[in-house]
């Protein structure tokens, strides 16, 4: 698997990047404000990926963050980079694209990782003793739910992830929560989930007058702030209204990718390293809010300082298609 550069490791909690790369994939919210409760149906996944590379550690297999949405009680939606080449029981898929098992899922404000024994606990010829051990940990918590299969795509290339950087997580179980707290689980289901938009959604903001009255919000956990020396924040949900600002996106992929705000012209922050996936919705009237209207995941940042970022338009026909079928899918190779 050629890995992205700026995915995260969990030993860093998300709070700093590996930064090599002019455009990156993992990102997550920048300023902005605490979540408080407002999208409980957006939570934080926790993969691996059996190919990747580890320094720490002789053999391969390293562990990442993104964010993802439910659509319903066991459907995920996140990014394509945030899904690709996950592992089955440890093991590197047959097919990349999907099939992988290794990802887990939690909608806590602040999802639980005290229950995974450090890394540094681990020789560094053990690192199949590591996934052993972070793997059951996992399956035991009643705050983290399994992934029955994850399903990339299928034109997604994690070389142009730009490209078409969407996928689905289906779940093992639907995930249940307390209705009055998100941090405490029991048997009740959440009471709300996010919509998919119709398809070219964002088309009717391309006017600029259209622009300055749409108003969109992005969710996530991971960094609030990066410069090529520190950063900090991580691992909470954070939220930030933004505007939409260019449908050219990255490259000149127009109608792809799309550009929204950072702080500043009556928004409240932006995105930055740490945890890619995360929905934008579309608030700009009241009833647009109310329906929970994903209209792009968050795909790549521009630059080490989380001042530029863009996201996956997931409004296109091909992508509501896979959306809605996600098993459906022609993977052949």
């Amino acid at each position: 698997m050629a890995m992205s550069p700026a995915r995260l490791t969990l030993s860093l909690l998300a709070s700093s990047a590996l930064l090599v790369a002019t455009t990156q994939p993992a990102t997550a919210i920048v300023g902005g404000a605490p979540d408080d409760g407002e999208h409980p149906y957006v939570g934080q996944l926790l993969f691996y990926v059996p190919t990747a590379v580890d320094s720490r550690f002789d053999e391969p297999g390293g562990w990442f963050n993104c964010t993802g949405t439910l659509i319903d009680e066991d459907t995920v939606v996140t990014a394509g980079h945030c899904t690709y080449a996950v592992g089955t029981e440890g093991v590197a898929p047959t097919n990349p694209l999907h099939g992988g098992t290794d990802v887990w899922f939690s909608v806590q404000e602040e999802p639980d990782y005290s229950i995974l024994p450090a890394s540094s606990t681990f020789d560094r010829d053990e690192n199949d003793e590591r996934y052993d051990a972070w793997s059951a940990a996992l399956d035991a918590s009643p705050t983290w739910f399994q992934t029955e299969s994850t399903f990339t795509h299928p034109e997604y290339v994690d070389a142009a992830f730009l490209l078409h950087d969407v996928a689905v997580v289906e779940l093992s179980e639907p995930v249940r929560v307390d209705g009055d707290d998100a941090d405490t689980l029991n048997d009740d289901e959440l009471t709300e989930y996010a919509t998919l938009p119709e398809a070219n959604h964002l088309d009717t903001y391309y006017s600029k007058a259209a622009k300055q009255r749409g108003l969109f919000e992005s969710v996530g956990y991971g960094l609030e702030g990066s410069s090529p020396k520190s950063s900090f924040g991580g691992d909470t949900r954070r939220k930030a209204d933004r505007r939409l600002v260019s449908f050219k996106g990255a490259y000149g992929y127009k109608n792809i990718s799309v550009m929204f705000s950072h702080a500043g012209r009556g928004t409240t922050g932006g995105t930055c390293f740490g945890d890619s996936g995360g929905p934008t919705f579309d608030i700009s009237t009241s009833a647009l809010a109310e329906e929970n209207l994903i209209v792009a995941v968050t795909s790549f940042g521009m630059n080490y300082n989380c001042n530029a970022s863009g996201s996956y338009r997931i409004d296109q026909p091909d992508d509501i298609a896979f959306l809605q079928d996600p098993e459906g899918a022609d993977y052949t190779p």
